[in-house]
C-alpha cells in the first residue's frame, strides 16, 4: 500500500488537502465554543445551542483526519513515525480530545457551569482547549519541515 501512495504523485497532495480542510473545520468550530465559553461570542445565545451547532463539527471531521493521516503515515512512515513534531502533535491531539470530551460532558451535565461559579473553569478549559489545538496546527506544519 505504501509504495502505491508513493507512486501516484497525486494522493498525497490530495489527502493533505483534504486533512487541511478537516483541521480547519475542527479549529473553526472549537474556536467558536471556546469563544462561546469566554463571552466573546454569542453571549446571548445558550451555551446548548452553541454546543448542538459546533460540536458535530469537531468530532465527525476528526474521523477524516484519522483516516486522511492513516493515509500520510503509511505513504511516508519514517516522516511521520520517526519525526519528533508528528509526535508532539499526536500528543497534544490526545489532550485536545480528552479537554474537548471534558468540557463537553461538564457542559451537558451542567450547562450552568459558564454562568455560575464555574466562570473561571470555563476560562481555563477554553483557554487550554484553544492553546491545543493551535500547537497541534504548529506541530502539524513543522513536520514537514523537521527530519
Amino acid at each position: 500500500m505504501s509504495r502505491i501512495i508513493q507512486v501516484h504523485d497525486w494522493i498525497i497532495p490530495t489527502v493533505q488537502s483534504i486533512h487541511i480542510l478537516a483541521i480547519s473545520a475542527v479549529a473553526a468550530s472549537a474556536l467558536m465554543i471556546n469563544l462561546r465559553l469566554l463571552g466573546l461570542y454569542a453571549a446571548d445565545q445558550p451555551l446548548q445551542d452553541i454546543l448542538a451547532r459546533f460540536l458535530p463539527f469537531i468530532w465527525w471531521p476528526l474521523i477524516v483526519l484519522l483516516l486522511t493521516g492513516t493515509v500520510m503515515i503509511v505513504g511516508e512512515p519514517p516522516r511521520s513515525l520517526k519525526n519528533p513534531a508528528f509526535q508532539l502533535k499526536m500528543t497534544l491531539l490526545v489532550a485536545a480530545i480528552v479537554t474537548t470530551a471534558i468540557y463537553q460532558r461538564i457542559l451537558r451535565r451542567n450547562p450552568a457551569f459558564v454562568t455560575t461559579g464555574g466562570r473561571a473553569g470555563a476560562a481555563a478549559l477554553a483557554s487550554v482547549s484553544m492553546l491545543l489545538w493551535v500547537g497541534i496546527i504548529f506541530a502539524g506544519r513543522w513536520i514537514a519541515y523537521y527530519y
